[in-house]
């Protein structure tokens, strides 16, 4: 419970997580019946970027700032520029000028999205966190913000009272058997709601326990999974974080298309080193 996404708020792999679930919550909202979306590991609301926590390490630099500053910015990504700019106060969208000081977390920015009648649930185990998490939402119905273990909330929020809905599993992966616990996480949700759609973030560094990670979820009987996967350098140093992944388990059946748009002008402008790419591949198809 060390781990702080503070220090890490915006950079490329944010950029990425957040840019496939503004695709995922814009399919959601194109039907009139409510949604629901579990956010299992949620963080804060929203980060400062001039904090010194931001300012240390400087990851926004090489994230959201400079998918910020590049031109031809491809429809997949309006949503998500559109709620940055929205929750900073900028004017329309990010081509009207102005650099975003506040990058939203996920709760802030499914929160933006959701209509009068959808509803969140935003799961954070670390007190303080959960505590300013609970400010945040205080006078907004729709969210509700729970003090938990996220592969708790998995349990305890899953079936929703919705049909429709998505869970987001974004854990920090301070433990060895990170890997392991998400794979038996997802596989017990999936049992209570496999209606539902996941999606699963995971770090790419050691490759040989990314592999690993797939053939458990490709051997568990879970169907309809694919990777969205980006790297912006060479992957496989295990003591850097070169890439990230994003496993999605009933994903809408536009998705596979968008993310070929998305991830290469992504991988694009993200790359900080000879070797950056992306794939969008179907571990387990129907």
């Amino acid at each position: 419970m060390n781990y702080r996404h503070l220090y890490h708020a915006g950079n490329f792999a944010d950029v990425v997580k957040h840019a496939v679930l503004a695709l995922l919550v814009e399919h959601l909202r194109q039907k009139d019946k409510p949604f629901f979306v579990l956010d299992s590991h949620a963080g804060l609301g929203r980060y400062d970027l001039a904090s010194p926590e931001a300012l240390k390490t400087k990851e926004a630099e090489g994230g959201v700032r400079k998918l910020w500053a590049a031109p031809n910015w491809p429809p997949e990504l309006e949503l998500y520029g559109e709620a940055i700019a929205a929750l900073n106060n900028l004017a329309g969208t990010k081509r009207d000028g102005g650099e975003p000081r506040w990058y939203p977390g996920s709760p802030a920015l499914i929160a933006h999205w959701l209509r009068a009648r959808d509803r969140l649930v935003a799961v954070e185990l670390h007190p303080a966190d959960a505590a300013k998490l609970a400010t945040e939402f205080r006078r907004d119905p729709r969210v509700t913000v729970s003090q938990m273990d996220g592969y708790t909330a998995l349990k305890s929020w899953l079936p929703p009272d919705e049909r429709r809905g998505l869970v987001l599993t974004d854990p920090p992966f301070e433990a060895t058997d990170e890997f392991d616990r998400l794979a038996k996480g997802l596989r017990e949700a999936h049992r209570r709601w496999a209606t539902g759609v996941y999606a699963v973030w995971y770090p790419i560094k050691e490759l040989g326990a990314v592999r690993t990670f797939h053939q458990a979820i490709a051997k568990s009987g879970i169907r309809r999974v694919l990777l969205a996967e980006l790297w912006v350098e060479k992957p496989g140093d295990p003591k850097k974080l070169t890439g990230c992944g994003l496993l999605l388990v009933n994903p809408p059946w536009t998705l596979a298309k968008s993310l070929e748009s998305l991830l290469p002008f992504l991988a694009k402008v993200l790359a900080r080193a000879k070797g950056a790419g992306w794939r969008a591949e179907w571990l387990v198809p129907e």
